[in-house]
């Protein structure tokens, strides 16, 4: 990913012809080898580190001047420190052993039209400094320091890296995590998931994917797919293969027969209504130690208007009991005049109740502050009220 990033745009391929040591990490443009004068005259090499601008798989004129340092502070050839330049110092883990010091603002007036022309001047502020004590040193190496491709997408994530929060982000990167049912719910976990750097993604379904799931789940249905009757996990994962590399369809349901599938994942959703299975599943997970969220819809019609509730359940190994002691989970079907059942077309409440599970996971990966710690929330959609309730100790 990052060699071809580097070889469709002309700005980092010509950084690359130069001789400069580039590669794409974590969202960002990465050029090591960078000479510079440390404050006892020494020479030291320090990295240059860009966010990136990106359009698909190719650059964008850079969209802020500021760039980032990994090393000491650099000085001139005197061993006095650059502070004309100086931006902020302060230390930042980009992601992995990725790490910067400080950063640097020199602004032309016109900005700077790409990236060669930005790392080009940084590069020379530095390691000009460098040549006068050792005319030799250079920037242009002519080595290519090739970064392994880790990533889970298609095309990179520079919306973390241009908010700074790449390494939070990477607390998301889970080895694998399993959605069971792609309904109304379960498409827009996944919707969510596929933005986040999970490793791979599993999406159990056997059913087709029909009208009345168009109205449920996120996108825009053809009339043409409609006709073609794409099982739910061929639908959607052609969708969000556009995006996440790691996509993997099981097009069944879970069921005593295969439910030790789940063992070996990371984290869940649950995405299914009750039934006969379902305390299959809970029980295999929890004797899994694998850790799950379940949800869930109930609606009912009142003089003319829907009301009810969206309820999101969490289970980790560290709080089990409140699943059965506090009935978390309607295990079992019951019949009865529950529009959601019967296919009542509520994408927004469906679109919230996946936001809150992912919410939720995000918050056991450390993602997001988690005060309360919270096994169950409940939406109640006439008063707009969330209630929090089993919290962890």
């Amino acid at each position: 990913m990052s060699q071809q990033l580097i070889n469709l745009s002309p700005d980092l391929h010509r950084l690359f012809e130069d001789g400069y040591e580039i590669s794409i990490e974590h969202g960002h443009l990465i050029v090591r080898h960078i000479p510079y004068v440390t404050s006892r005259r020494e020479i030291a090499l320090g990295t240059l580190v860009s966010t990136l601008a990106m359009s698909g798989d190719r650059t964008n004129p850079p969209d802020t001047h500021v760039m980032m340092f990994g090393g000491e502070f650099p000085c001139d050839s005197n061993g006095a420190a650059l502070e004309k330049i100086r931006h902020s110092s302060t230390r930042q883990i980009i992601g992995g052993d990725l790490i910067v010091d400080h950063s640097f603002s020199s602004k032309p007036l016109a900005g700077y039209k790409d990236y060669y022309e930005k790392v080009v001047t940084y590069a020379s502020l530095l390691s000009n400094h460098a040549a006068v004590i050792d005319a030799t040193v250079t920037a242009r190496t002519k080595r290519v320091v090739e970064a392994a491709d880790e990533s889970s997408f298609v095309y990179i994530d520079n919306a973390s890296g241009r908010a700074g929060i790449s390494a939070a982000s990477q607390k998301l990167r889970q080895a694998s995590v399993a959605i069971v049912g792609l309904g109304g719910t379960g498409s827009y976990v996944l919707d969510q998931l596929a933005k986040t750097p999970i490793e791979a993604i599993h999406i159990y379904d056997g059913d087709i994917f029909q009208q009345h799931n168009a109205f449920r789940a996120p996108g825009a249905a053809s009339i043409a797919e409609l006709r073609s009757r794409p099982l739910k996990v061929d639908y959607l994962a052609a969708i969000y293969g556009n995006m996440h590399k790691g996509i993997v369809k099981h097009p069944c349901y879970i069921d005593a027969g295969n439910v030790d599938e789940l063992a070996s994942y990371s984290m869940a959703f649950l995405c299914v209504d009750a039934n006969e299975d379902k305390p299959v599943i809970i029980d295999l997970l929890e004797k899994a130690n694998v850790p799950f969220i379940d949800v869930g819809i109930g609606l009912e019609l009142v003089d003319g208007k829907l009301v009810g509730s969206v309820r999101t359940t969490t289970s980790t190994p560290a709080m089990r009991h409140h699943i059965k002691a506090r009935s978390r989970i309607p295990l079992h079907h019951i019949d009865g005049n529950d529009l959601y059942a019967r296919n009542i077309q509520v994408a927004d409440l469906n679109a919230l109740n996946a936001c809150l599970a992912v919410i939720r996971w995000k918050k056991l990966c450390g993602y997001y502050a988690d005060a309360e710690q919270e096994h169950f929330s409940l939406f109640t959609i006439d008063s707009n009220h969330l209630l929090n309730e089993d919290f962890a100790a």
